[in-house]
């Protein structure tokens, strides 16, 4: 196939040339007139499998001919000499180990990094250690770099890389994969070296930024029929500034840069790269500007004198779009619009971007035209429903289970995924109603069977409801675990739990959990952390659920749904391998392309440099060659956001480079080629925006509806009153609508459950002081009030907090019951004082329940109401909170069975807040049967169809919010606004 010399062979394709075809052309045009055998004894290496799916796939759409050997760099054991190497090492079974190890260097010193970190730290040692072998540099050579460190954080770095040199050693006979490529690629290059081999071999499609690869790169090129085949690489760029890339601190960036550090290895020029075949870049032109303006950082001053020797401008941007939108979402939906328009001329379009999130937002944009792009990336399997369920079960282990984790679980599509599954969301249904009305902020297995049954409406549904409360209850209640087990212990309590919960409580399979797609490989993934579970050591429960969601967060899975043929999303690696008619990169911030190094815990980057390692610049490097060849494409967008969530965003340096350069050559036509790209951008953008218009909508008005007499309320309790008076909208909403805000999936500790438990702690202990007169002390009531904290407030820092509250008004009140039980004994408690007035002539029931009511000896009535607030002032009581007032004059009627109608000396608000308090209720001023005429006005006037119920008619304070506030529109209008009376049918 190629002349016999002593030169190393290296050939090389333009960026912009669909670089698998090229490959397979310059192949099948040099095998021209050889037997048909001949193809078939060339191999070609390539470095992904979707190359080596590409290339099968143009050689079967060819003319029939015997195929050639095509491999993976990866799977180059059969090139290798007799005498097979021993298999490779698990990465998880390394990671493990790791895992192992740094735990005991944390427990001896656990000031050195968070246990938390314990899988990043293990993954990150493991990758130095990849790096290292790679390389081909040893533990030793970077445990004997000259540091001076006066903050010690090498010292610390040193713990730990001592540890990798440690496991280096300890399984030099079972190597990693890493180890194991470079010894087999050593092994094939010294095979090679005394039998070189005289069929043809081709090395295409990788930069060799890798020591290991270059190492095979080299072998390949010096055999007598072997080559390599170059992709993107630069023509266009002088010999003088290749020479200036030897600099690797100050040119790794560069996109040529691994080509020019493989050319001086094999002591190549540049000029002596031939080209594979002569399929022409679709843009000459802009090859040559985008090759000029990427010139190393030292060398830019080429831009004086290069750039006017630049011509056609105008042609070389003539197929670029600049899009520079305001924001993300912008930038996503302008880029959805141009896909659906190249799916609607029949182009084949591609976005390529390093940024998931731009890619999520352009794939649901586009579902508003049913185009499913085809995502090479796929989905994170930490994301698909068997990573998340997998997830919430590792952390029932780890945390007690709130109501918030346990309706998470309940409601997961995989939960119960066999025999009655719509049983089971029905079951889940109203036992969330339930917990949202009662609360269990901490189910456990007796809290659910207690609202399993008064979830029920019958017997039938109490048997259903108490058989499945008992499967949940014994499934996911108590799961905690303390302490440290066995790894091979968590893996198997993880996978017993998933599947259980999975089938449901009749089923003899395990559901859907391993079914798809993403269950198979979930599937996979717990396979394996089983199977090396014996070099995993023992951890917590915390530490697993970490290793779990790590690894997790690993895999990746394909959607199964058809997508368009025509529309892809591809990561940079897809782009190298594959063409399409239009090519839009997105997202060309800097820190997002190219992305920022990832800052490394171990070596600086002189470090790097003197021990023989890759720099971070490197992965710069390669996504600037990335760029440089998907910036080739025949129509190019290049598109990025100005302002990101939080704020404004830097230009990708290729893109700012781009800028400067062409702005800078005006007399070339430089500024108006720039210009014309930004307007290209700008229609675009203006489509979009026309896209997002929207009609304005005049604003509500403030609501009075008028509802029908017999829709009205026919019964109210004494505290709705003071809402019918300041808030009607919300009265008619909750009666009238019969709607109610629902509760909190997890109840906290607020106000409304202090003042409920404080009102329970004052109930026991006036009862206790009641049947004994002694118990009327401070001890008595703080023990009280521990025993029903201890019992109904679940959360330590809460409990605290108003056991410290009762604690500073318990001498105030001690003092002041000693009072009232000299004026009166207590009679009537919350569950006993229940009070109903009819009013016949109404057709109305006031209803009303005290929190507590004393009899003096001469038979008159005293009403308390305790109130951990602030309590209503008098004037408050008279004109709008009438509670007490009207619960008086309902005693007075004799509204109260169990106490009979009595004269009502007093009536009171217990404040116990923060400021303790009592307030009388003005019982001379508003005496009760004028409350309750005016009660009866009230009530007379929101019966009558002509009054409407006004929303926020008279709030305390605008700030006040109401249930209802969204119902009623409020914010479209405000108090200074007349009500809008609107009668409904």
């Amino acid at each position: 196939m190629f002349d016999r010399g002593a030169t190393p062979r290296v050939f090389g394709l333009a960026p912009g040339v669909d670089f698998p075809r090229a490959l397979v052309d310059g192949l099948t045009a040099r095998m021209a007139g050889q037997p048909p055998e001949a193809m078939a004894r060339v191999q070609v290496i390539v470095n992904t499998e979707r190359m080596a799916r590409r290339l099968r796939m143009l050689f079967d759409d060819g003319p029939a001919l015997l195929l050639p050997r095509i491999r993976l760099i990866t799977d180059l054991a059969v090139l290798a000499p007799t005498g097979a190497l021993l298999p490779a090492l698990s990465p998880l079974r390394r990671r493990l180990e790791l895992i192992k190890l740094i735990s005991q260097l944390l427990d001896q010193q656990p000031d050195l990094a968070p246990r938390a970190s314990l899988y990043d730290l293990a993954d990150s040692l493991a990758g130095l250690m990849d790096e290292m072998q790679g390389e081909g540099v040893a533990a030793e050579d970077i445990a004997n770099l000259d540091v001076t460190d006066q903050s010690g954080h090498w010292q610390r770095a040193q713990s730990f890389i001592s540890i990798a040199q440690t496991y280096i050693d300890q399984t030099a006979l079972a190597p990693d994969p890493e180890t194991r490529q470079r010894r087999l690629v050593e092994a094939i290059v010294g095979e090679w070296r005394d039998n070189p081999p005289h069929d043809p071999i081709i090395l295409a499609g990788s930069t060799g930024s890798r020591g290991t690869t270059q190492m095979l790169m080299q072998a390949v090129a010096r055999l007598p029929q072997g080559a390599l085949v170059l992709p993107g690489f630069d023509f266009d760029m002088p010999a003088a500034i290749w020479s200036d890339l030897d600099d690797a601190m100050l040119s790794e960036d560069h996109p040529q840069y691994r080509f020019h550090a493989l050319m001086r290895a094999l002591d190549l020029g540049a000029d002596q790269v031939e080209v594979w075949h002569d399929t022409p870049p679709p843009s000459a032109p802009r090859n040559a500007l985008v090759s000029l303006s990427l010139r190393p950082a030292p060398v830019t001053d080429a831009w004086m004198t290069e750039g006017t020797r630049l011509r056609n401008l105008d042609r070389a941007t003539a197929a670029i779009t600049l899009v520079r939108a305001e924001t993300p979402r912008v930038e996503a939906l302008t880029i959805a619009m141009r896909l659906r328009h190249a799916v609607e001329n029949g182009q084949a379009a591609a976005l390529i971007t390093p940024d998931r999130m731009l890619t999520r937002q352009v794939t649901s944009a586009l579902d508003r035209w049913d185009i499913l792009p085809d995502d090479s990336a796929g989905t994170p399997l930490q994301l698909t429903p068997p990573g998340r369920f997998l997830r919430h079960v590792a952390g029932l282990f780890v945390r007690r289970l709130d109501a918030e984790a346990f309706l998470t679980l309940l409601k997961h599509p995989l939960t119960h995924s066999g025999a009655d599954r719509n049983l089971h969301q029905l079951n889940t249904q109203r036992l969330e109603l339930r917990i949202r009305r009662d609360g269990l902020p901490y189910p456990d297995a007796e809290g659910l069977a207690r609202l399993a049954l008064k979830s029920a409406t019958d017997e039938g549904e109490r048997a259903v409801m108490s058989t499945w409360a008992a499967w949940v209850g014994d499934l996911l209640c108590d799961r905690m675990v303390p302490g440290e087990r066995p790894l091979g212990h968590w893996v198997d309590a993880h996978l017993r739990l998933a599947e259980a919960l999975s089938a449901g409580p009749d089923a003899d399979t395990t559901g859907e959990l391993w079914k798809m797609q993403a269950g198979e490989k979930a599937r996979a993934t717990l396979q394996s952390l089983q199977d090396e579970a014996p070099h995993g050591g023992s951890m917590t429960a915390a530490d697993y659920a970490d290793l779990v969601g790590a690894l997790l967060s690993q895999g990746e899975v394909r959607d199964r749904d058809a997508p368009h043929p025509d529309v892809m999303i591809w990561g940079t690696l897809e782009a190298r391998v594959q063409g399409a008619d239009l090519v839009i990169l997105g997202g060309l911030n800097d820190g997002t392309w190219p992305e920022a190094p990832k800052p490394d815990p171990w070596l600086n980057r002189a470090m790097r440099q003197t021990a023989g390692l890759l720099l971070p610049e490197r992965r710069i490097g390669l996504s600037a060659h990335d760029y440089q060849q998907a910036v080739a494409a025949p129509e190019v967008w290049l598109t990025r956001s100005i302002r990101s969530d939080d704020a404004e965003t830097v230009p990708s340096r290729w893109l700012n480079r781009l800028e400067n350069l062409m702005r800078g050559l005006p007399k070339q036509g430089g500024q108006h080629a720039w210009d014309a790209m930004t307007a290209r951008g700008d229609q675009w953008l203006g489509r979009a925006a026309r896209l997002e218009q929207t009609v304005r909508v005049k604003p509500a008005r403030r609501p009075s509806p008028r509802p029908p007499v017999a829709a009205r309320p026919d019964a109210l309790s004494v505290t709705e009153i003071k809402r019918l008076i300041r808030d009607p909208f919300a009265i008619y909403a909750k009666h009238t609508l019969r709607l109610s805000k629902m509760g909190p999936l997890v109840q906290g500790p607020d106000a409304a459950m202090r003042g409920n438990l404080v009102h329970d702690i004052m109930e026991r202990f006036i009862k206790t002081v009641t049947d004994d007169p002694a118990q009327l002390t401070a001890t008595t009531l703080m023990r009280i009030a521990d025993d029903a904290l201890a019992q109904d407030a679940p959360w330590p820092a809460a409990r605290a907090m108003w056991r410290a509250r009762i604690e500073r008004v318990a001498d105030w009140f001690i003092a002041r019951e000693a009072e009232r039980q000299a004026q009166a004994k207590p009679i009537a408690f919350e569950d006993d004082a229940r009070g109903k007035l009819t009013l016949p002539d109404l057709g109305f029931t006031l209803t009303a329940r005290a929190d507590r009511i004393d009899r003096t000896d001469y038979g008159d009535a005293m009403i308390y109401d305790y109130k951990t607030g602030t309590p209503p002032s008098a004037p408050e009581q008279a004109k709008f909170d009438k509670q007490l007032l009207i619960m008086a004059a309902m005693i007075e009627e004799g509204a109260f069975e169990k106490i009979g109608p009595l004269h009502v000396a007093r009536a009171t608000f217990v404040g116990l807040g923060s400021k303790p308090v009592e307030v009388d209720a003005p019982l001379e001023d508003e005496p009760p049967r004028e409350v309750l005429a005016e009660l009866r006005s009230l009530i007379a006037a929101y019966l009558s169809p002509e009054q409407g119920f006004t929303a926020r008619r008279m709030m305390q304070q605008d700030r006040y919010g109401s249930d209802y506030d969204q119902l009623a529109r409020f914010g479209e209008w405000d108090a200074t606004q007349d009500a809008y009376p609107e009668d409904l049918t």
